[in-house]
């Protein structure tokens, strides 16, 4: 069995823009409702939704058919927590809330088997060798390996050009939600303030020859985010696409408001 291709981090490396989709429903056939519409890249979330590493197992198997590409964020930059996320078979990781070159260090050390890295050999156990079925999995795992960093604090964007020329990283992520709080306009990703920072970090992490990711739900932002060179682009998350449509709906045929519109989601 040959050693599966990350054509995600490939086509980061070719600067062809991802466009991809938010899960936070925790669904398995959720996730392959989404694979099926045809998005680019799929981030299962485990820092906001009630993801468990069993329930990730299953919407990576249940994505696994489709072009889209899983990419998984663990609810923390925990070494032991990465090891048990790659072994279930992703490949791609945006890990949230990072802030310092070290952090990122560590990060890029966690996914990677000694003697470069400190990632556990415990690969006979692991969907993502194929329970050892991949003989050389051990030898070209680490190439394969995509690590997203998320910046999004004030602290994070002070120390971005040191974590984007960290080796190792492929690309970073910019937070609005949390950024925006962050920067003291909680809720208001779209003041003027925040999206001159977004900008300056997007031509920043493309000046260190990294791959610039966001997500936002406002088709004209995530347009003019790609416009400046962004690679890796979320435009929606599945919960708010089924809130909105459910709510739209019902108030068709209900004297109850139109949802309203979020900038980020």
């Amino acid at each position: 069995m040959d050693m599966p291709i990350n054509t995600f981090k490939q086509r980061l490396r070719s600067g062809e823009a991802q466009i991809g989709l938010w899960l936070g429903l925790a669904d398995a056939y959720c996730a392959e409702l989404a694979a099926n519409a045809g998005f680019d890249w799929l981030l299962i979330d485990g820092e906001h939704a009630p993801n468990d590493v069993r329930g990730m197992l299953g919407q990576l198997q249940a994505v696994a058919p489709y072009p889209s590409q899983p990419v998984i964020r663990p609810v923390v930059g925990d070494t032991a927590l990465i090891k048990q996320v790659l072994d279930i078979g992703v490949q791609t990781l945006l890990v949230p809330m990072v802030e310092s070159a070290d952090q990122a260090r560590e990060l890029v050390r966690a996914i990677h088997y000694p003697p470069q890295g400190v990632r556990g050999v415990g690969s006979a156990l692991a969907r993502a060798s194929r329970w050892n079925s991949i003989a050389s999995y051990l030898d070209e795992a680490d190439e394969q390996m995509c690590l997203l960093v998320q910046i999004e604090s004030r602290e994070g964007l002070a120390n971005l050009d040191a974590i984007a020329a960290v080796e190792g990283v492929d690309g970073v992520f910019i937070g609005p939600a949390d950024l925006s709080a962050s920067m003291g306009f909680r809720g208001n990703p779209g003041h003027p303030n925040v999206q001159a920072a977004i900008e300056d970090a997007i031509a920043r992490i493309r000046q260190a020859g990294k791959a610039a990711g966001i997500l936002s739900a406002d088709e004209n932002l995530a347009r003019r985010y790609i416009e400046l060179g962004a690679a890796f682009v979320a435009v929606g998350v599945d919960t708010t696409v089924l809130m909105r449509g459910l709510q739209t709906l019902a108030a068709r045929f209900k004297d109850t408001p139109k949802p309203a519109a979020s900038g980020v989601y």
